[in-house]
């Protein structure tokens, strides 16, 4: 089983990505394989809404880095999604990484997988964006482990959330127990 931590934050190691990496933690002490990816740095493009990813099975737009990306989210069985909240939602990088997903949507090509939504607020607004990540969890038809909602505006301070970092922590040891669990 592989679980993937995807930070669609632009901060390469802010809060978002930060929390995330708590959960990856408590699956790698249990000895369970975990790849982190941000967003940070890479160019996502919209969706052009052109449908002719209805025939091709796929994005045909291949002039950023979502299909590299997005193949290690077909390839995990655990995904791990995050965002920082912007104005009551998900921010710009990760709306367009997931609105590009339609193109697997049609062939229900990421059915099946377990997701945690993850969401970090300055003060508040996470919970909208929970309810974004989830909706894209939803309509891929992932089975859900949880969500963590964290505060902290300065880099690192969602650390100081200890309630939010309590709950990731036990959502990376619901994942041992699944893993665990399937393994037996």
């Amino acid at each position: 089983m592989k679980v993937l931590g995807l930070s669609g934050s632009m901060r390469r190691g802010g809060n978002t990505a930060q929390l995330i990496r708590v959960i990856l933690q408590r699956c790698e002490d249990a000895g369970i394989k975990t790849e982190f990816v941000s967003l940070a740095g890479k160019k996502i493009m919209p969706c052009m809404g052109c449908e002719k990813c209805k025939v091709e099975k796929w994005c045909i737009n291949e002039a950023d880095d979502w299909d590299a990306i997005v193949k290690k989210v077909v390839e995990c069985d655990v995904l791990v999604i995050g965002s920082p909240t912007y104005y009551y939602d998900v921010c710009g990088q990760l709306k367009n990484f997931i609105d590009r997903t339609y193109s697997l949507y049609h062939d229900r090509k990421l059915a099946g997988r377990k997701g945690v939504a993850v969401a970090v607020q300055a003060n508040n607004g996470a919970s909208r964006t929970i309810q974004t990540i989830e909706g894209f969890l939803s309509a891929h038809e992932f089975s859900s482990l949880g969500s963590v909602k964290g505060t902290g505006y300065a880099e690192g301070a969602v650390l100081d959330d200890t309630e939010a970092v309590q709950k990731a922590q036990k959502i990376g040891d619901k994942i041992v127990r699944l893993v665990k669990r399937n393994n037996k």
